[in-house]
Order: C-alpha cells, then structure tokens, then sequence
C-alpha cells in the first residue's frame, strides 16, 4: 500500500499560520501498490493480445476482440488501479470497485482493521479496498513488538543481548494497521468541526458499470450468433 501527502505546503496539517494554529488539513491518498502494478500488468497483456488479434483475426474475431476488450479493460481498472481512499479535512472519500462513498467525519463511527480494513458510519459498513490488510505484515510486526518488548525488558538480560539491535528500527505495527489507527484519530479530531457535517454518500460507478454492461452483453451475443 502507498500513500501521498501530506505535503509540507502552507495548507498541510503539520504547518501553521502566523498565529501559530494549524493550517487547513491537506488531503491523504491511500493506494495499494500492489494493485495498481498488476493493474497495469494485465492491462499490458491485454493490449498486447489484441493487437496480436487485430492483426491475425478475420471481421467476426475482431469484433469479438472489441466486445471483449470492452468488458475487460473497466473491469481490471475497476478491480485493481481505481481503488483508493482520501482523507481531506472535512470528510474521508473511499473509491471502491464500483461505488464511492463520501463520509463526513462526523458520520464516522469508527475505523477498524480485521480481516479487511472498514469504516462504520450512520449504521453501515464500508470496506477500503485500496488498504488491504496483510496478515503476514501483522505477524510481523507482533513478533517485532514482542521482541522489543523483551529487549527493554530488564529483568531479561539474556534477552535484552543482541536483541535490542535485532529488533531495532523494525516495525511493530503493519501498514494496513497503521493507517487505519491514523484514519481513526483524524475522525475523532476532525468530527466536530462545522465543514465536517453530514451524511454519507453513495455514488455507483456507472463509468465502470455501463461500459462492462455493454461489452459483456455484445461478446455474449456475438458468442451465441457464431
């Protein structure tokens, strides 16, 4: 997973005016890496097949290429480079697959990680498809915390010899968890500020929904007329 910002610009939310209060919270934009490099990967893959299908191909397989090409190339955007999740002042906008959900910070409830990372708000449950939690990260980083632990400990000196500089630097909290403790805090100190105000919203992704409508509807015709 990969984030942006906050800048150190006058507007992000570790600078601060003349009067010495903080400035105005710069937005947060949380990706998966993973995820946008296999999305361009399959994209890659894609094109390559097709062109070497337009090449090759008579009338009807082109036109079978383009209805497929039609359906695919939404859905592997949708699934894997769209995903994301930004946290501006006022409110926390996440971008899933097929929908966006626009959530005052007000209307946040709480922001938790189990076996997928999620927001509660006014009664419902979002998942942030663009923070994925990696249960290899998290026992990671308990084994981590564990061994500090251990090292600080004085009662262990064994312990505490030559693993304080195995465990030094490491982290004891995976990224996934991370940024979701920080999206917590950011709801809690954001909540009562007047631009923060609201209801959630629910947009479907109709740019991603129509386009994969239209070309699975025409390949299955095109498959059923051959």
């Amino acid at each position: 997973m990969t984030s942006t910002g906050p800048s150190s610009s006058p507007g992000s939310p570790g600078s601060s005016g003349p009067s010495g209060e903080p400035t105005a919270y710069a937005d947060r934009v949380f990706r998966s890496g993973a995820g946008v490099f296999w999305g361009c990967a399959m994209l890659a893959v894609v094109a390559w097949l097709t062109i070497d299908a337009m090449v090759k191909g008579d009338a009807a397989t082109i036109w079978k290429v383009l209805a497929g090409l039609l359906f695919a190339v939404p859905l592997i955007v949708a699934l894997t480079i769209r995903p994301a999740v930004y946290a501006g002042a006022d409110r926390l906008l996440i971008r899933n697959p097929f929908r966006t959900i626009t959530l005052p910070w007000a209307a946040v409830d709480a922001v938790r990680s189990g076996y997928s990372s999620e927001v509660l708000a006014d009664g419902a449950k979002y998942q942030m498809w663009a923070i994925p939690v990696s249960i290899r990260q998290r026992k990671k980083a308990i084994r981590n915390q564990a061994r500090s632990a251990a090292s600080n400990d004085p009662s262990s000196t064994r312990a505490s010899f030559g693993r304080s500089a195995a465990s030094s630097g490491k982290p004891t909290v995976s990224m996934s968890d991370q940024t979701v403790r920080d999206l917590q805090e950011l709801a809690e100190s954001r909540a009562s500020e007047p631009t923060a105000q609201g209801k959630p919203t629910v947009r479907w992704a109709l740019e991603i929904i129509a386009p994969c409508a239209v070309g699975l509807v025409a390949l299955i015709v095109l498959l059923a007329a051959a």
